[in-house]
């Protein structure tokens, strides 16, 4: 069993995954202050909880996009699985061609995504991430990264209009009845979540349109892809699971080199 780590901006997600199974997915907060003692603590506790040990994880593989945790999660594993876990960066295989200006701006948790929509959907596919920022990436029919947007992300655009008025609350993030709001919290939802729905209908539509491919199927994840999916037809499939699903991939075309 190993465990597949994705260190995001806001969450780190970890999986429990067992050949091509996932046996158990946990999320914790991203604080860049926790103690490599405080992560392992935290992830064995995770471990317990689903009747594992710790000798029970074989191996450990991370994609990050905040590099301040890394120390400290790095060190947790080493010392609490004994394990040097495998980092998804340069020197790694992972089924994806950067064909981008500038393939080490891409970041781990993108490639991830990428590697699991091509190898589970097939190309060309659009893979949407609705998180803390939404961001659109375009893989080719040979698993060639060629284009990918970032657009604010709802949360974002949210916690953005709380922090920068003077009476705009943070409301729950969840679809109105009626986009035709008739007080401050519905008024918001509804700005926030059709803006969304709105920004992935026009993106799609114009990577579509530019990128001259046929048949591109769009797979979404994310804390919000279900809810903008739900909204629209631009999105073929929701996969909660796809940067596990892409770092249990990357894991395997890895884990000969001696692991």
């Amino acid at each position: 069993m190993i465990l597949a780590i994705d260190v995001g901006n806001t969450n780190i997600t970890i999986g429990l995954m067992e050949n091509d199974r996932i046996d158990g997915v946990f999320r914790m907060n991203c604080e860049l202050h926790r103690t490599s003692d405080e992560y392992g603590i935290f992830i064995n506790q995770l471990i317990l909880t689903k009747g594992l040990i710790p000798s029970d994880i074989d191996d450990v593989i991370i994609a990050s996009v905040v590099p301040n945790v890394m120390y400290s999660l790095n060190s947790a594993m080493i010392k609490y699985f004994n394990i040097d876990p495998m980092i998804v960066g340069s020197g790694l295989k992972t089924g994806i061609k950067i064909k981008s200006a500038n393939p080490k701006e891409v970041g781990a948790d993108r490639i991830a995504k990428a590697a699991a929509a091509s190898a589970l959907y097939g190309g060309p596919v659009i893979a949407v991430d609705f998180g803390t920022v939404s961001t659109y990436d375009l893989i080719n029919s040979g698993a060639e990264f060629i284009a990918g947007v970032t657009a604010p992300g709802i949360k974002s655009c949210a916690m953005s209009m709380a922090s920068s008025t003077a009476r705009l609350p943070m409301v729950e993030l969840k679809m109105p009845e009626t986009i035709l709001a008739r007080d401050t919290v519905t008024s918001i939802q509804a700005g926030v979540i059709y803006g969304a729905v709105g920004q992935a209908e026009c993106i799609i539509r114009h990577m579509k349109k530019e990128c001259g491919l046929e048949g591109i199927k769009t797979v979404a994840t994310g804390d919000f892809g279900k809810l903008v999916m739900n909204a629209t037809d631009c999105i073929d499939v929701f996969d909660p699971d796809l940067a596990l699903k892409g770092l249990n991939i990357i894991y395997k075309k890895n884990c000969s080199r001696g692991r």
